[in-house]
């Protein structure tokens, strides 16, 4: 092993996966390579070079609603956690997350629907331009699903990343699917890998494109 300085850790992650893409024949088109390299340096796993699909310009339409101070709403407070809120201030942005609040909890319970669902339907009655990032809850995205094309509602953007076995395969095809029908920008993970890492990952690759 060698001495690295802290400060020289993140630019030798990147110099490394760059070149271990380079040998491994990946190509990222675009203002996609950022956002997928630093998905790959979260989880160290390159089969997110496949496996991230991205809206046209999906990337630099994120940058641009992030730079508008556009809120954020999170399906986790890890997610919340671990996006980069000295940069999302800088621009005047805010994360939300309604999933531990006690009354999100009771009504869930209730009504016999995930907190996720009931997070989702109190982000969507708020007023203002929502960007959604999903990383744990296959059942948020189906209630997005649900209040795009049902009550018309048009999130700014989704981040789909849920992760997991049960509903997250078929979750991510379904809102790709009525995001593309319905003109709705995206960046999702098909298949089963993701997580609230990777969701505050994607945050954090385009806030620092700016």
């Amino acid at each position: 092993m060698s001495f690295t300085r802290p400060e020289d850790i993140e630019a030798e992650s990147f110099r490394i996966i760059a070149e271990e893409m380079k040998e491994k024949g990946i190509s990222i088109p675009g203002d996609e390579a950022p956002v997928t390299m630093r998905v790959i340096h979260t989880t160290a796993d390159f089969d997110y070079s496949a496996t991230l699909a991205f809206s046209k310009g999906a990337a630099e339409k994120l940058s641009r609603l992030l730079k508008q101070g556009t809120r954020i709403v999170t399906d986790t407070n890890m997610a919340k956690s671990g996006i980069n809120k000295g940069l999302l201030s800088g621009y005047g942005g805010e994360v939300l997350c309604f999933m531990a609040e006690k009354n999100v909890a009771s009504e869930a319970a209730e009504r016999g629907i995930t907190r996720a669902m009931v997070s989702m339907e109190r982000a969507a009655s708020l007023t203002g331009d929502t960007v959604y990032v999903i990383g744990n809850a296959p059942t948020a995205l189906m209630l997005l699903k649900e209040k795009i094309e049902e009550d018309g509602y048009r999130p700014a953007f989704i981040v789909g990343v849920p992760v997991g076995f049960v509903n997250v395969v078929k979750s991510k095809e379904e809102i790709r699917k009525t995001a593309e029908t319905y003109g709705i920008p995206y960046i999702i993970n098909m298949g089963r890998k993701g997580g609230s890492n990777v969701a505050a990952a994607i945050i954090n690759a385009a806030l620092k494109m700016l």
